[in-house]
């Protein structure tokens, strides 16, 4: 079992939180929120388990003040919440005043508890009216996301922590557009390369709008991967490279250093955006800080049978999560000193996400799991071994506070440190969030 920590194994004024995100736990049929793309990719057959969908969630949208208590006794500094911008933008032109109101008493009451908000202005829940043009695909999305932020932080960002222009801009756009797995669910390399810029020009457009209005501490979230070749043989180690030039250095490269992986850009060239070169200044604006989401590394094989990028996923030999993800920490504390190394210096970096699905049950009014707990411990960690070799990390956030609605895999994955009853409602802590807060509070 991996060693367990207190506070002061870490560096003084070091953050720990948890994280949730808007349409997996708020329930979108409340507050006059608006249609998003994921309300009508999990109403298409085979898209998403049990056909599943995100209308009622957790319903945190009624249930804010009970689950923030739940954050505030487990010790935690900090709480990283989204905004629904289907919320917030209906029809993604006209402001919802209710929606806004909703974030202002979400954001007081995360202020009453002491507690740091730390905002997401996009986790995944694009209004409906936007997909209708293309989405991400098409430029005038990134320029609408200009409203949403200005809504948001002219109601809130007077009491905000830090502010995140986008969660995981690699699922937005690849896992999206090219591999079909999330919403819209398309699988089209012309759309995707588009939506693989059109989500950094996004980050550009609100961090410049913030700047503006003269909100400090911005940054990021990339979910980023160790890749791993499956065997030695150059085509292999080649195919390991365009993993990781696909899902980090695209992202990493465009923002810290204004262009895009040549060897990467050669074969998306042709269904880039025009003139897409004159917005990497924009793209690249400083920020303050980078939050860095793990959960596993990546391995891959050439599969010279399909078409670029010719990747073939392969199981690694260690315990999966209820995800089938492998666990290994050893990844974050790579991928940490990497980013540092190589990126970002000097610059504050945050551990966003980084949690583990189980298969939790309920017995006699408890929730037992061990394996998260170790999950937990380990990661910790390899945090803490990556400041030992001097990476700048500020803090670390768990996901998820409660259990909710998973994506593609509907309500069965269960990340939560709180067990829901998703009929009853019923908030449940497990044992993973009992270690949390004898950790936090010794």
């Amino acid at each position: 079992m991996p060693i367990k920590f207190t506070r002061s194994d870490f560096p003084k004024g070091f953050i720990f939180g948890t994280a949730t995100a808007a349409y997996q736990i708020e329930g979108s049929s409340n507050g006059n929120c608006g249609p998003c793309h994921w309300d009508t990719f999990s109403a298409t057959p085979k898209n998403v388990f049990k056909a599943e969908n995100g209308f009622t969630a957790c319903d945190h949208f009624h249930r804010f003040e009970e689950d923030l208590d739940l954050v505030q006794a487990c010790g935690f500094d900090a709480y990283r919440f989204s905004t629904s911008w289907a919320r917030v933008m209906p029809n993604g032109k006209t402001i919802n005043k209710e929606g806004l109101e909703f974030y202002d008493r979400l954001v007081d009451a995360i202020c009453a508890r002491n507690l740091r908000p730390n905002l997401t202005l996009y986790h995944w829940d694009l209004p409906s009216a936007l997909a209708d043009i293309g989405g991400w695909a098409n430029r005038e999305t990134a320029k609408r996301f200009v409203d949403h932020t200005n809504a948001v932080i002219q109601c809130v960002g007077d009491r905000i922590d830090t502010v995140a222009t986008i969660n995981e801009p690699w699922c937005v756009a690849w896992l999206s557009y090219f591999l079909g797995h999330h919403a819209p669910g398309l699988r089209d390399i012309r759309a995707a390369a588009r939506a693989m810029h059109h989500i950094l020009l996004a980050h550009g457009l609100s961090v410049d709008a913030m700047r503006s209005l003269g909100t400090s501490n911005l940054g990021v979230v990339l979910n980023l991967t160790e890749a791993h070749p499956a065997s030695n043989k150059p085509s292999d180690v080649n195919a390991k490279d365009r993993l990781d030039g696909i899902h980090n250095r695209w992202f990493l490269d465009a923002i810290f250093k204004g262009v895009y992986p040549q060897d990467i850009l050669n074969k998306l060239y042709e269904f880039m955006p025009k003139n897409f070169e004159d917005d990497m200044s924009l793209i690249s604006e400083p920020i303050d800080w980078l939050g860095i989401n793990y959960y596993t590394r990546g391995i891959v094989a050439d599969d010279p049978g399909e078409p670029w990028p010719s990747l073939k996923d392969i199981e690694g030999s260690m315990d999966k999560t209820q995800m089938g993800w492998e666990i290994y920490p050893e990844g974050l504390k790579n991928l940490l000193v990497r980013v540092s190394r190589n990126y970002t210096g000097n610059l504050p970096l945050l551990v966003t996400e980084n949690g583990m699905a189980c298969a939790d049950e309920i017995q006699n009014e408890i929730v037992y799991d061990p394996s998260r707990i170790d999950y937990i411990f380990s990661h910790l960690a390899a945090a803490r071994a990556a400041i030992d070799e001097g990476v700048n990390l500020q803090g670390f956030f768990y996901w998820s506070l409660l259990d909710n609605f998973e994506w593609a895999f509907g309500y069965e994955k269960r990340f939560g440190i709180v067990h829901v009853d998703f009929e009853t409602q019923k908030r449940t802590p497990k044992a993973s969030f009992n270690e949390w807060a004898l950790s936090l509070n010794s």
